[in-house]
C-alpha cells in the first residue's frame, strides 16, 4: 500500500541568525492538505536518537553523518549532498514495509503530523479523517458544529495553531515590506488567518464543553471521555491561544493605524512642498520669489544656503568621497581574501603534518610489535 504522506525536501535556506545555519524545508503532502516544516541538522540528529530509542531499531537508511571539516553554510555542494541524504533518510522511513518507525510519537512530533495521518486505513480512521477535513475546510457547518472526539479535537487545535503561526509570519513580513501594495497583501493574509483561527477557537471551546459533558455522563464506559486534569489543560491551551490571537489582532490594528498616520503625514508634506515650489503660502496667496525656485526634493542643512553651482560641487565631492570609500573597501576585501588563502594553505600544511604523524605512528606501532615479540622469545 502506498504511504499516506508524501515527503520531500525541495529547498534549503540560510538563516539570518548568529551564527547562521542551514534550514531544510520538508514538504509534506497529506490526503487533505499540504504544509512545510523547517528543520536544521541538529533537529534531525535529535529526532534520530529519539526514533531509535523508541523503536530499538535503526531506520532503513542511515542519517547523513556530521562533518567537522565542511560547513553547509559556505559550501553549496556539501549543502546539496546533505539535502539529498536527509530526503532519502525520511523517504526510506516513510516507504518502508515495516511501519514501526512511522507509528512512533517521535515521527509524528518531528513532522507535526496529525494522528490520523499515521494510522492504518480503517473505517474508523477514514471517519476521523473526513471529520477533520470538514472541520478544517468549513468550521461553521452544521455537521461540524461540535467536536466529540478527543483525537479530532487535538488535530483541530494543531491546525488552529498553524493559522496563528501563519498570521504571525505575515505580520512580520508586512513590517519588512517597503511598498504599500505588499504591506496590504500581507495584512490581508494575516487578517484572513486570524479570522479563521478565531472561528476555530470558538469551535474548540464548544467541542471541549461537549467532551466535558460527555465525560460527566458516562466517564466509566466512554473511551473518548476526558479526565478533569486533561480538561483543565485543554482549557488553558484555548485561553493562551485566544490571548495570542487577540495580541496579533491588536498588533495588526496598530500597524494599520501607523500606516494611515504615515500616509497622512506624507500627504501633508507633499502638499507643503508643492505650495513652496509655486511660492504660495497657506492662505492661498502667491508670494514674491525670493530664491531661484530650485526644487530638488527636501533641502538639508548643507544645501539650503548653496546655489545650484554649489549644490553641483557638493554632489561631485560626495561622489568622489564615495568612490574613495569603495576603493578602501576593495582593499579590505582583497586583504581578507589574502588572509583566507593563507589560512587555507596553512590548513593544508597542517593536514600534511597530521598525515605524516599518522604514518610515523603506524611505523612506531609496528616496531613496538616486533620488540614485544623479541622480548617474548627472550623471556
Amino acid at each position: 500500500m502506498a504511504p499516506t504522506v508524501e515527503i520531500s525536501i525541495p529547498t534549503t535556506t540560510i538563516s539570518h541568525s548568529s551564527p547562521p545555519h542551514t534550514l531544510y524545508h520538508i514538504t509534506l503532502r497529506l490526503p487533505l492538505r499540504s504544509f512545510t516544516v523547517s528543520k536544521r541538522y541538529s533537529d534531525f540528529a535529535a529526532f534520530h536518537n529519539d526514533l531509535v530509542s523508541q523503536t530499538n531499531a535503526q531506520p532503513p537508511v542511515s542519517l547523513p553523518s556530521k562533518s567537522w571539516f565542511s560547513n553547509t553554510v559556505s559550501n553549496e555542494r556539501f549543502r546539496e549532498e546533505r539535502r539529498r541524504g536527509l530526503e532519502e533518510y525520511l523517504r526510506a522511513i516513510n516507504e518502508a514495509p515495516d511501519g514501526r518507525w512511522r507509528t512512533s510519537s517521535a515521527w509524528r512530533a518531528f513532522l507535526n503530523l496529525p494522528s490520523a495521518a499515521t494510522a492504518s486505513t480503517t473505517a474508523g480512521t477514514s471517519n476521523t479523517s473526513s471529520r477533520l477535513h470538514a472541520a478544517i475546510t468549513d468550521p461553521g457547518s452544521a455537521a461540524n458544529a461540535s467536536i466529540n472526539d478527543p483525537t479530532l479535537w487535538l488535530d483541530y487545535y494543531r491546525d488552529m495553531k498553524s493559522h496563528l503561526h501563519d498570521a504571525r509570519l505575515q505580520l512580520s513580513r508586512r513590517d519588512q515590506e517597503t511598498t504599500p501594495q505588499k504591506q496590504h497583501e500581507s495584512s490581508a493574509q494575516a487578517k484572513s488567518s486570524l479570522v479563521r483561527a478565531g472561528s476555530m477557537i470558538s469551535t474548540l471551546e464548544e467541542g471541549l464543553k461537549n467532551l466535558g459533558a460527555r465525560g460527566n455522563q458516562d466517564s466509566a464506559r466512554s473511551s473518548s471521555a476526558l479526565g478533569d486534569g486533561e480538561l483543565r489543560r485543554r482549557k488553558d491551551l484555548l485561553i493562551n491561544a485566544r490571548k495570542e490571537k487577540d495580541g496579533l489582532e491588536d498588533l495588526l490594528h496598530a500597524m494599520a493605524a501607523k500606516s494611515r498616520l504615515d500616509n497622512a503625514v506624507a500627504s501633508i508634506e507633499d502638499k507643503e512642498a508643492l505650495l513652496k515650489a509655486n511660492n504660495i503660502d497657506t492662505a492661498g496667496t502667491r508670494r514674491n520669489a525670493t530664491r531661484s525656485g530650485r526644487v530638488l526634493g527636501k533641502e538639508t542643512e548643507r544645501t539650503r544656503e548653496l546655489d545650484n553651482e554649489g549644490v553641483l560641487q557638493l554632489q561631485q565631492q560626495t561622489m568622489r568621497d564615495q568612490d574613495q570609500d569603495v576603493q578602501d573597501l576593495l582593499k579590505i576585501i582583497i586583504r581578507q581574501r589574502e588572509l583566507g588563502n593563507a589560512i587555507h594553505e596553512e590548513l593544508e600544511v597542517q593536514n600534511e603534518l597530521l598525515k605524516l604523524a599518522d604514518e610515523d605512528t603506524d611505523r612506531l606501532n609496528a616496531k613496538l610489535e616486533i620488540a614485544k615479540k623479541r622480548i617474548g622469545k627472550i623471556s
